[in-house]
């Protein structure tokens, strides 16, 4: 029989007890799988966007592969390739990126539980892991999420470094798998953490992991600069190009208004012209500079925990610069990296260290107006996750639409005799020609691939289809000749299609 307690203080409950023994950050990667598997998955498990499409098909052996621009890195592309060797089925990538992504999240955010405490961490993994935009992103082939899970890793080695020299190696190859994911938010993470290096002596010792892990990640994307681009100059000019013409010719100002505008939808915007969807929902994402300020202002009381707090803040700032400051066009999943790093500080803000949760617990019992507050927050946060999956609803099923659509008008071109070996040229020609498993290739625009002359030279030969998106717009002058066909249930899309006799 337990002896009673004589320090005037009840035994907790059981289930307390229990409760507190729970390994949380693997019951959020658990849940953050199961949302995934059963709100997004059977919706977008037939069909790939867009960009999913040009990165997939660098690494699809069954299909060729589509214009890969200059800023584009290939670290997704490598990341599925293994899935795609198996078999091509939608559904198994979706589903092994699923559980991928969860497993992903527990180890990234793992990296954290020595610096914050068990519980704390998990808070951060949650509030991460329950934006819609993290959710819908972790299934899909798509860089950004792996990119956000491999810069807070990162900044955690970082922290860890001065008193765990195993951690320096990890440091070097999450800034590595940073920059081989996205180039460019890999070079916006380590500015911050070589400053750091540089002026902290506490984190000197971190200099050689963050030069190495920039040096190997980037390796790749300086090889392929020289062999397809010309050189890292003209690569970056390129990419600039492509992005609209990255500097700082727009205003901070409008691209706040461009993030605001698509943090419920569309999935891109660009040109980011429509209309905040539902404004009550975006309240969350207003409150974060508030709650960023009094995370820092929490932790600055206690300077030996400061950099906690600071170093994410500061990498977080630096990766969400360029799509606010340096380009016209935004999406709610370029994001990610910044909104990962901000986790660690807020949840630290909410719950404190996992000592300081302790220490409180008493204090709640005999004080009623502490306890009710913690109510508050508690359903806010529920209120917020409700927002963000009823979000997550609306924008996967956007989603689905846009892919449904691509392979409606594959379907009707491989009708009319468009099969591999074959080509798709115009808008929307990249997931198209993946759906038919066609080569594809344009004359204008970004992603400019193709003259006059090669489109003749290719019709000539292989059965051959221009998109234009309305019967309005006409063909480029080699395709204006041929017969057009309206494809149904597109949205007006028109197909001039060439079969060689």
């Amino acid at each position: 029989m337990d002896a009673p307690r004589t320090d005037g203080m009840a035994a907790p409950l059981p289930l307390v007890g229990w409760l507190r023994s729970l390994p949380w950050l693997a019951v959020v990667a658990l849940l953050y799988a199961l949302v995934q598997l059963i709100l997004v998955l059977p919706h977008t498990r037939d069909g790939l966007g867009w960009d999913e499409t040009v990165y997939v098909s660098q690494s699809d052996p069954r299909t060729p592969a589509a214009y890969f621009s200059a800023p584009r890195s290939r670290g997704i592309s490598f990341l599925v390739a293994p899935i795609l060797a198996v078999s091509p089925s939608v559904t198994l990538l979706r589903t092994v990126l699923a559980l991928a992504s969860a497993m992903a999240l527990y180890g990234a955010f793992r990296v954290w539980t020595p610096l914050l405490g068990r519980r704390t961490t998990a808070l951060a993994a949650l509030l991460f892991a329950g934006l819609w935009a993290t959710m819908l992103n972790g299934s899909q082939v798509m860089p950004n999420l792996w990119e956000a899970l491999a810069v807070v890793a990162a900044v955690g080695w970082f922290l860890r470094a001065p008193a765990e020299p195993s951690a320096r190696w990890w440091l070097a190859g999450t800034i590595g798998l940073a920059m081989l994911l996205r180039f460019p938010d890999g070079c916006w993470l380590a500015l911050p953490l070589l400053a750091t290096a540089i002026c902290v002596r506490t984190y000197r010792t971190a200099a050689p992991a963050v030069i190495g892990g920039v040096a190997s990640g980037g390796a790749q994307w300086a090889m392929e600069a020289y062999m397809r681009f010309g050189g890292i100059g003209e690569r970056l000019h390129l990419s600039s190009a492509t992005e609209g013409g990255m500097g700082a010719a727009h205003s901070f100002a409008s691209g706040v208004a461009r993030a605001l505008h698509s943090l419920n939808g569309p999935l891109l915007c660009r040109p980011c012209d429509v209309p905040l969807h539902a404004p009550a929902l975006a309240l969350w994402w207003l409150a974060l500079p508030l709650l960023t300020v009094a995370a820092l202002a929490s932790t600055a009381r206690r300077r030996h925990r400061l950099a906690l707090s600071a170093l994410p803040v500061t990498c977080s700032a630096s990766l969400a610069l360029p799509y606010l400051f340096l380009i016209d066009y935004s999406a709610p999943r370029f994001f990610l990296p910044a909104y990962a790093l901000l986790a660690p500080p807020i949840a630290t803000l909410i719950a404190g260290t996992e000592r300081g949760s302790n220490q409180r617990t008493a204090s709640l019992a005999r004080r009623p107006r502490r306890s009710a507050t913690a109510t508050a927050i508690g359903l806010l946060f529920l209120a917020h996750l409700a927002s963000q999956v009823g979000v997550l609803t609306q924008t996967t099923a956007q989603a689905a639409a846009l892919s449904g659509r691509y392979q409606q008008a594959a379907g009707i071109l491989r009708q009319f005799g468009v099969r591999p070996p074959c080509l798709v040229s115009g808008p929307h020609s990249q997931p198209v020609g993946y759906d038919l498993g066609c080569a594809s290739g344009d004359l204008q625009g970004n992603n400019h691939s193709l003259t006059p002359n090669e489109l003749r030279q290719r019709a000539a030969r292989e059965p051959t289809a221009v998109l234009t998106t309305s019967i309005s717009t006409p063909p480029p002058a080699p395709a204006r000749n041929w017969p057009p066909h309206p494809l149904r249930n597109t949205g007006g899309w028109i197909a001039y299609v060439s079969l060689p006799r």
